[in-house]
C-alpha cells in the first residue's frame, strides 16, 4: 500500500479546512499531524483541540506523529480526538515497548519514529510489534529543511531487514520530500510519503496530483 500523507504543519491555518478538502479531493488518503511539545523538539505546533476540530471534515487517515517527551502521557488523548495511527519516537521514552502496546490496545495502528542519527538496531526487539517505521529524513522540529542524503541508504537497509524478517511493515519518510526526490525514497523502499511545503505551497491540488502521479510511476518501474 502506497500513500501520500500531506503534513498540515505547512498549511495555511487560516484556511485549514479548505486545504484539507483540496488534498482529499486530489487523492491524498492520509493527513500527517506533527505534534511538537517544545521539549523533544524546539518548536511547539498544535494539539488535541486542532485535531478534534478537523476530524469531522476529513475522511483521510489521521496519522499523528508525536514529537513529544514521554508520549505515553498523551496517547489516549490523541486517539480520543481522532487519531487513526499514532507514531512515537524511540528517543522520547525509556519504555518503547510499553508505549507501543498502549497504542495497539486502543485498536489503532502504532508507529515508531527514528531521528536521522538513530541507528536501526534500536528496532531489534520491537520491529515485529509495530505497524509502521517512520524514518526522519531531516532533524525533527522545523518544516522546510533539506533532505539528508544518507537517509536513502537507511531506508534501503530497513526494507531489506523487513524482507529478511518476512515483514510487510510500512516505511514512512518525513522531511525534505519534494517532487524531485520522491522517486528516490520509493525506490529505496518507502511506501508512505510525508510532504509539507511541497504540497501546501502554491497550487495544493496540482501539487498533490503531481506527487501521486510520480509515486505511481515509481512503483511501476
Amino acid at each position: 500500500m502506497f500513500a501520500l500523507a500531506p503534513s498540515i504543519l505547512a498549511a495555511d491555518f487560516k484556511n485549514l479546512g479548505n486545504g484539507l478538502e483540496k488534498i482529499q479531493k486530489s487523492g491524498a488518503s492520509y493527513v500527517h499531524l506533527d505534534v511538537m511539545d517544545g521539549r523533544f523538539v524546539p518548536s511547539i505546533s498544535f494539539g488535541m483541540p486542532v485535531i478534534e476540530s478537523i476530524r469531522s471534515i476529513s475522511n483521510c487517515v489521521f496519522d499523528v506523529h508525536l514529537m513529544v517527551e514521554e508520549p505515553e502521557r498523551y496517547i489516549d488523548d490523541f486517539i480520543a480526538c481522532g487519531g487513526d495511527s499514532i507514531t512515537i519516537h524511540a528517543e522520547a521514552t525509556t519504555h518503547v515497548s510499553r508505549a507501543i502496546s498502549q497504542i495497539k490496545a486502543s485498536g489503532v495502528k502504532a508507529g515508531i519514529a527514528l531521528n536521522p542519527s538513530t541507528p536501526l538496531n534500536v528496532l531489534d526487539y520491537i520491529l515485529d510489534q509495530v505497524d509502521m517505521v517512520l524514518i526522519m529524513t531531516v532533524n525533527p522540529g522545523f518544516g522546510g529543511q533539506k533532505y539528508i542524503d544518507s537517509s536513502t541508504r537507511k531506508i534501503t537497509e530497513l526494507r531489506n531487514l523487513m524482507n529478511d524478517c518476512g515483514l510487510s511493515t510500512d516505511i514512512q519518510v518525513d522531511g525534505g520530500i519534494t517532487l524531485d526526490n520522491v522517486s528516490t525514497v520509493i525506490e529505496a523502499g518507502a511506501n508512505i510519503i510525508v510532504a509539507g511545503s511541497a504540497v501546501f505551497q502554491g497550487d495544493i491540488e496540482k501539487n498533490t496530483k503531481d506527487f501521486l502521479r510520480i509515486m505511481k510511476n515509481s512503483i511501476l518501474i
